[in-house]
């Protein structure tokens, strides 16, 4: 396989930061050929080079984003799955992730080819609560525990602009570990 060039790989790492950027600051109407190359300090036509429209920047940009960070298992499940709600606030504060989750959101019905996107990230980001509880719990009961733990993170940072304390994440764990009679220590 042949390297490429450290020049192209610098520029397109610069152009794809500088579309996340704007993406989660200005919104999707920001993300244009002209706007992006502004802020990354290339030309337009280099833009357009790489990518021949705003959805191969934006599809691009989001796979550069990266997997959501997560945390280690740390031992119980209790644990576990606080550490993993901890990890995924850090996510929202860090890399203002809630923005990002925002975008996709908001776009992906109107817009298709995000679906796989939005799909992609929901997926690695549940992933590691989904394998803890899976063997715990029937198929719906995974879907409901994930969705209740999730969407407390999500609910306080979308909604009340603030992630939620390290006391709402405990409680809230063990809201769930209570309705679904889990032994924490498992």
């Amino acid at each position: 396989m042949e390297a490429l060039d450290p020049r192209v790989v610098r520029t397109r790492a610069d152009v794809l930061q500088a579309a996340l950027d704007v993406l989660v600051d200005e919104g999707w109407d920001a993300v244009t050929h002209p706007h992006v190359a502004r802020m990354a300090g290339y030309s337009k036509a280099t833009l357009y080079a790489h990518w021949p429209d705003r959805l191969a920047l934006v599809r691009d940009a989001f796979a550069t984003f990266g997997q959501m960070p997560h945390a280690a298992p740390v031992g119980t499940l209790r644990e576990d799955l606080v550490v993993e709600l901890r990890s995924f606030r850090a996510a929202m504060i860090e890399h203002r992730l809630d923005r990002a989750l925002a975008v996709l959101a908001e776009r992906a019905p109107a817009v298709p080819e995000l679906g796989p996107v939005r799909d992609a990230y929901v997926a690695d980001g549940e992933r590691p609560l989904r394998a803890r509880l899976g063997p715990l719990l029937d198929p719906v009961g995974v879907d409901v525990a994930v969705h209740q733990l999730c969407g407390g993170v999500l609910h306080a940072a979308l909604m009340h602009g603030a992630p939620p304390s390290d006391e709402f994440l405990d409680r809230s764990v063990e809201a769930v570990l209570r309705g679904f009679d889990l032994d924490p220590t498992a």
